[in-house]
Protein backbone atom coordinates (compact mmCIF):
# COMPACT_ATOMS: atom_id res chain seq x y z
CA UNK A 1 0.00 0.00 0.00
CA UNK A 2 1.54 2.93 -1.15
CA UNK A 3 1.31 6.38 0.89
CA UNK A 4 1.58 9.66 -0.91
CA UNK A 5 1.47 13.53 0.25
CA UNK A 6 -0.35 16.26 -1.45
CA UNK A 7 0.20 19.61 0.05
CA UNK A 8 -2.45 22.12 -1.39
CA UNK A 9 0.29 25.24 -1.43
CA UNK A 10 -0.29 29.00 -0.44
CA UNK A 11 -1.88 29.86 -3.75
CA UNK A 12 -4.68 26.71 -3.63
CA UNK A 13 -5.81 28.42 -0.02
CA UNK A 14 -5.32 31.91 -1.20
CA UNK A 15 -7.48 31.57 -4.06
CA UNK A 16 -10.22 29.59 -2.26
CA UNK A 17 -9.40 26.12 -4.23
CA UNK A 18 -9.43 23.85 -0.98
CA UNK A 19 -12.94 22.17 -1.65
CA UNK A 20 -12.43 21.94 -5.59
CA UNK A 21 -9.07 20.46 -5.45
CA UNK A 22 -10.14 18.16 -2.42
CA UNK A 23 -13.38 17.28 -4.21
CA UNK A 24 -11.21 16.55 -6.89
CA UNK A 25 -9.08 13.60 -5.77
CA UNK A 26 -12.06 12.40 -3.85
CA UNK A 27 -13.87 11.73 -6.85
CA UNK A 28 -11.01 9.83 -8.43
CA UNK A 29 -11.61 7.52 -5.33
CA UNK A 30 -8.36 8.45 -3.12
CA UNK A 31 -8.45 7.93 0.11
CA UNK A 32 -7.73 10.43 2.31
CA UNK A 33 -6.30 9.36 5.55
CA UNK A 34 -5.08 12.54 6.93
CA UNK A 35 -5.40 15.79 6.39
CA UNK A 36 -4.37 19.45 8.52
CA UNK A 37 -3.96 23.50 7.35
CA UNK A 38 -0.60 24.62 8.75
CA UNK A 39 1.76 26.76 8.10
CA UNK A 40 5.36 25.40 7.42
CA UNK A 41 8.13 26.66 9.10
CA UNK A 42 11.43 27.33 7.48
CA UNK A 43 12.91 24.36 8.73
CA UNK A 44 10.16 21.52 7.75
CA UNK A 45 10.30 23.60 4.58
CA UNK A 46 13.97 23.34 3.61
CA UNK A 47 13.47 19.37 5.08
CA UNK A 48 10.85 19.04 2.51
CA UNK A 49 12.82 20.63 -0.31
CA UNK A 50 16.14 18.97 0.83
CA UNK A 51 16.99 17.13 -2.58
CA UNK A 52 16.84 20.78 -4.35
CA UNK A 53 19.23 22.78 -1.94
CA UNK A 54 22.00 24.12 -4.19
CA UNK A 55 19.88 24.95 -7.03
CA UNK A 56 18.57 28.31 -8.03
CA UNK A 57 15.11 28.09 -7.27
CA UNK A 58 15.96 26.51 -4.18
CA UNK A 59 15.22 29.89 -2.13
CA UNK A 60 12.12 30.67 -3.77
CA UNK A 61 10.52 27.25 -2.97
CA UNK A 62 11.21 27.75 0.58
CA UNK A 63 10.07 30.96 0.84
CA UNK A 64 7.03 30.96 -1.29
CA UNK A 65 6.07 27.48 0.37
CA UNK A 66 6.41 29.37 3.93
CA UNK A 67 4.47 32.37 2.71
CA UNK A 68 1.07 31.40 3.81
CA UNK A 69 -1.21 28.42 5.48
CA UNK A 70 -1.30 25.23 3.11
CA UNK A 71 -3.62 22.28 3.55
CA UNK A 72 -1.33 18.85 4.10
CA UNK A 73 -3.17 15.79 3.11
CA UNK A 74 -1.77 12.11 3.68
CA UNK A 75 -3.38 9.87 0.95
CA UNK A 76 -3.21 6.08 0.59
CA UNK A 77 -4.27 3.14 -1.72
CA UNK A 78 -2.48 0.85 -4.10
CA UNK A 79 -0.64 2.79 -7.05
CA UNK A 80 -1.64 6.25 -5.49
CA UNK A 81 1.62 7.98 -6.77
CA UNK A 82 0.71 7.39 -9.86
CA UNK A 83 -3.06 8.07 -9.76
CA UNK A 84 -2.46 11.32 -7.78
CA UNK A 85 0.47 12.56 -10.40
CA UNK A 86 -2.08 11.98 -13.87
CA UNK A 87 -4.80 14.16 -11.74
CA UNK A 88 -2.39 17.00 -10.92
CA UNK A 89 -1.16 17.25 -14.75
CA UNK A 90 3.18 18.34 -15.44
CA UNK A 91 4.76 20.56 -13.05
CA UNK A 92 4.61 23.16 -15.29
CA UNK A 93 0.95 24.24 -15.82
CA UNK A 94 1.32 25.59 -19.46
CA UNK A 95 1.99 21.33 -19.94
CA UNK A 96 -0.72 20.24 -18.39
CA UNK A 97 -3.32 18.39 -19.78
CA UNK A 98 -6.82 20.05 -19.50
CA UNK A 99 -8.91 17.71 -16.88
CA UNK A 100 -5.68 17.85 -14.45
CA UNK A 101 -6.17 20.70 -11.50
CA UNK A 102 -3.06 21.73 -12.93
CA UNK A 103 -4.37 22.34 -16.28
CA UNK A 104 -7.75 23.20 -15.08
CA UNK A 105 -6.87 26.17 -12.91
CA UNK A 106 -2.97 27.11 -12.97
CA UNK A 107 -1.13 28.68 -15.23
CA UNK A 108 2.51 29.71 -14.04
CA UNK A 109 5.06 26.70 -12.64
CA UNK A 110 5.70 29.22 -9.83
CA UNK A 111 2.36 28.75 -8.89
CA UNK A 112 1.11 25.79 -9.26
CA UNK A 113 -1.33 25.21 -6.36
CA UNK A 114 -0.44 21.63 -5.51
CA UNK A 115 2.71 19.23 -4.69
CA UNK A 116 2.08 15.16 -4.87
CA UNK A 117 4.91 13.39 -3.92
CA UNK A 118 6.66 11.48 -7.18
CA UNK A 119 7.84 8.37 -5.98
CA UNK A 120 6.95 5.69 -3.15
CA UNK A 121 10.28 6.34 -1.19
CA UNK A 122 9.45 10.53 -1.11
CA UNK A 123 5.88 9.64 0.01
CA UNK A 124 6.72 7.54 2.92
CA UNK A 125 9.28 10.10 3.88
CA UNK A 126 7.25 12.87 3.41
CA UNK A 127 4.40 12.01 4.85
CA UNK A 128 6.05 11.26 7.93
CA UNK A 129 7.75 14.67 7.94
CA UNK A 130 4.44 16.32 7.96
CA UNK A 131 2.41 13.47 9.68
CA UNK A 132 2.76 11.84 13.50
CA UNK A 133 0.97 8.14 13.10
CA UNK A 134 -1.33 9.05 15.68
CA UNK A 135 -2.88 11.75 12.96
CA UNK A 136 -3.08 9.57 10.36
CA UNK A 137 -6.26 6.93 10.09
CA UNK A 138 -4.62 4.23 7.72
CA UNK A 139 -6.95 1.14 8.81
CA UNK A 140 -10.64 3.19 8.27
CA UNK A 141 -12.90 1.12 5.97
CA UNK A 142 -14.77 3.09 3.71
CA UNK A 143 -17.73 1.53 2.09
CA UNK A 144 -17.43 3.04 -1.73
CA UNK A 145 -13.70 0.75 -1.82
CA UNK A 146 -15.47 -2.11 -3.63
CA UNK A 147 -16.65 0.02 -6.24
CA UNK A 148 -13.98 1.81 -6.88
CA UNK A 149 -11.26 -1.34 -6.25
CA UNK A 150 -11.47 -5.05 -7.64
CA UNK A 151 -11.66 -7.12 -4.73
Amino acid sequence: MERSLIILKPDAVQRGLIGTIIGRLEQRGLKLIGMKLMQIDEELARKHYGEHEGKPFYSGLVSYITSGPVVVIAVAGANVIEVIRNTVGATNPAKAAPGTIRGDYAVSIGRNLIHASDKPESGEREVQNFFTDAELLQDFRRDTDRWIFEQ
